[in-house]
């Protein structure tokens, strides 16, 4: 069994005091005494880290003790490695987020992060003439890296990392009757997207035309979309109405019909071409839809 302490120092001025740090005593999977800080005063986050280092020593998996020498920027180099291999589109957006976090953060040690220091760098972010917007995708980002770090058992803590309100609620959109009206204008193959980013609110060309039909569960009867590929870089679910789930069924027989005639596998829900694929733009159709309808033309995304 493991142990905490608090080591004690001789002070400046002769005394002998007790360090604030409390750090972890354990034998590890190879039999070798090890002592490792905690990076916290907190016993409970102390106890946690020392629970996960006897575990790893079970299961034979042997962890160096550097949690204290690593730093905001190993993190963000994770980040990036993550996104780059499971091929996210948004990695230009978190490299850009990357770059305004770490002349704050990148040197200091990502155990040593606490609120504070989020909260300094909004109110610095801010007085730059940073949208909230814009801040809190860079929050978004630094979260994640402390989430991976975590699963990783790289830190055994990450600090809370507060949003900002965002006053970006977008206008424009139709009332029912005028949703009703265009979509009758529309070809099928864009009424099932409008359909869809009517119902969900989801942005259409980010959100909803890269959807694949991985990401939707008729027996869950749910849509998901994948961390890193929303707004604000989290996993999103959707939970299916009605008349989503007949919307998704009828493009799913499309999809299954598309399949059978040219012999290939459609990952896409929403497809324009005969071989199924990607519908990336609707712009024109749309237009002329508003027009012949007689109504505002609000963006669809």
């Amino acid at each position: 069994m493991g142990s905490l302490y608090r080591p004690k120092y001789r002070a400046a001025d002769g005394t002998q005091k007790e360090s604030a740090i409390i750090w972890l005593k354990y034998r590890d999977a190879l039999g070798v005494l090890r002592r490792e800080s905690s990076g916290t005063e907190k016993e409970q986050d102390a106890r946690r880290l020392l629970k996960q280092r006897e575990g790893a020593a079970v299961e034979g998996r042997v962890i160096a003790p550097r949690v204290d020498k690593i730093t905001v920027a190993e993190l963000a180099e994770d980040l990036k490695t993550e996104y780059k291999a499971n091929g996210r589109r948004s990695l230009d957006r978190i490299e850009d987020a990357i770059e305004h976090l770490l002349p704050t953060f990148g040197p200091l040690p990502a155990v040593k992060i606490v609120s504070a220091h989020v909260t300094a760098y909004t109110a610095k972010r801010q007085a730059e003439g940073a949208a909230n917007a814009t801040i809190n995708r860079e929050l978004a980002a630094l979260k994640r890296m402390f989430s991976l770090a975590l699963k990783g058992e790289k830190i055994h803590r990450a600090p809370h990392i507060a949003m900002l309100q965002e006053n970006n609620v977008r206008t424009g959109f139709f009332e029912d009757h005028q949703y009703e009206a265009v979509l009758t204008y529309l070809p099928a193959y864009a009424q099932s997207v409008v359909t869809f980013a009517y119902i969900t609110g989801w942005r259409v060309r980010s959100e909803v035309l890269t959807l694949q039909w991985r990401h939707v569960d008729f027996k869950a009867s749910v849509v998901r979309l994948d961390p890193g590929t929303t707004k604000n870089f989290e996993g999103r679910m959707f939970v299916m109405t009605p008349e989503l789930r007949a919307t998704l069924e009828a493009q799913r027989a499309v999809t299954e019909e598309k399949q059978k005639k040219t012999g290939s596998v459609i990952p896409w829900v929403f497809h324009r071409t005969k071989r199924g694929r990607q519908l990336k733009s609707f712009r024109k159709v749309w237009v002329q839809a508003c027009i012949d309808a007689g109504v505002p033309r609000p963006h669809p995304a």
